[in-house]
């Protein structure tokens, strides 16, 4: 018999914050405990939102050995792993999709470890005893699905054992492969990519705009309703922006979380006029939220992109993951890279009819990524000698 106990968590400040930031430990920032109990306690998540917090913990002698964020979903939006056509086939079907499960961090398209484990622990033992227990909970309350999204590759393995379905996915991460400088970087492009990359750059000292990136000490929490304005702003702009954050967030993670915050801000005048919101740990650099006051050309490539890189490089960061979507990223040094995701479904002609579409769509994606590594803007292929690693 096991010697833990699996419970079912309402609230993340019920579990200790040493504790769970331990399992956590030198990965993913975005499951940190500071970052999910700050969405929940500014009321960013919640049952009424679509996102009813049910995390996973697994204990043993009062001790977490084990957890996961888990999400009781009554909708599919602000997960990035797209499964409408899903629920239309089984609203077809007179099948009911919603709710569902998710285990995924709200909001936010970063790849990163979904299953988290205690150091000595079995790992692998430990993602299938929390895998098991989510299609219990599926099974039982006759809920429709089970979705891990983001998720690394030994999770992918471990949950494939029970039963999950992958799905492929594809982002542009920028790799820093032992780059000197700015212009080193550049220097792998072809001339013509190279030659329109400076003259983007350049515009900005043109109009005497200043770019710096803030991090640590240096962001002071007065940034954080500027930093959400400019959130605010960009999300309102967008036919299918959703406001899924507020300012209370904003303003709690700025002075809770600013150890891993980098705040690219654009300034003109002694004015900030455009920014980005930016997460980075171990090593990864995150960028999330862009937003401007006054609409400058080649702005938003200068300090979504241009600024974020020449940071990664002086500060020795390897690897940059700007979000989904965007083949203007991949003309500007992105590279494609998989993401992937894992899918329990209940019901097995629905099981069946997925499956076979994810084994179609996966064939699909891995043909458009090689091919999209064959022709990007870079010249040559592959790392060269010396580059940094994973």
């Amino acid at each position: 018999m096991a010697d833990w106990q699996v419970r079912i968590v309402n609230d993340i400040s019920d579990l200790d914050q040493a504790q769970w930031d331990a399992l956590v430990g030198g990965e993913s920032p975005f499951l940190e405990w500071d970052w999910l109990a700050g969405l929940e306690a500014t009321g960013c998540v919640g049952a009424s939102l679509g996102w009813g917090p049910h995390h996973i913990a697994v204990e043993r002698e009062h001790r977490l050995i084990a957890a996961c964020p888990l999400y009781l979903k009554s909708n599919s939006e602000g997960e990035f792993i797209f499964d409408h056509e899903w629920a239309h086939a089984a609203s077809s079907a007179g099948l009911e999709y919603y709710p569902k499960l998710l285990v995924a961090v709200p909001f936010t398209p970063a790849n990163g470890i979904r299953f988290l484990t205690a150091e000595g622990e079995n790992r692998r033992e430990l993602i299938q005893v929390m895998g098991r227990m989510l299609i219990q909970i599926c099974d039982q309350n006759h809920l429709s699905s089970v979705h891990v999204n983001f998720c690394r590759e030994d999770e992918v393995e471990a949950l494939g054992e029970l039963g999950f379905l992958e799905r492929l996915g594809l982002q542009y991460h920028w790799e820093n492969h032992g780059y000197g400088d700015f212009e080193d970087f550049l220097s792998g492009f072809r001339s013509k990519r190279r030659t329109k990359i400076r003259r983007e750059r350049r515009e900005m000292k043109d109009q005497e705009i200043v770019i710096r990136a803030l991090t640590g000490d240096d962001i002071e929490p007065a940034l954080a309703p500027v930093m959400y304005r400019l959130y605010q702003e960009h999300v309102d702009k967008l036919y299918w922006g959703r406001r899924y954050l507020n300012e209370a967030f904003f303003q709690r993670i700025t002075e809770r979380f600013s150890r891993n915050l980098c705040f690219v801000v654009a300034e003109k005048d002694g004015e900030i006029i455009a920014g980005t919101f930016n997460v980075q740990k171990g090593g990864v650099f995150y960028g999330r939220y862009w937003g401007a006051f006054r609409e400058v050309r080649h702005l938003h490539f200068n300090v979504c992109y241009y600024a974020a890189i020449e940071h990664c490089i002086e500060h020795g960061l390897r690897r940059m993951e700007p979000g989904a979507g965007g083949d203007f990223k991949r003309m500007r040094g992105f590279e494609p890279r998989p993401t992937r995701s894992m899918h329990y479904l209940a019901h097995p002609g629905l099981r069946q009819a997925v499956g076979d579409f994810l084994g179609h769509e996966r064939e699909r994606m891995e043909m458009m990524i090689d091919h999209l590594q064959e022709t990007g803007p870079l010249r040559g292929a592959g790392k060269p000698e010396g580059a940094a690693g994973d």
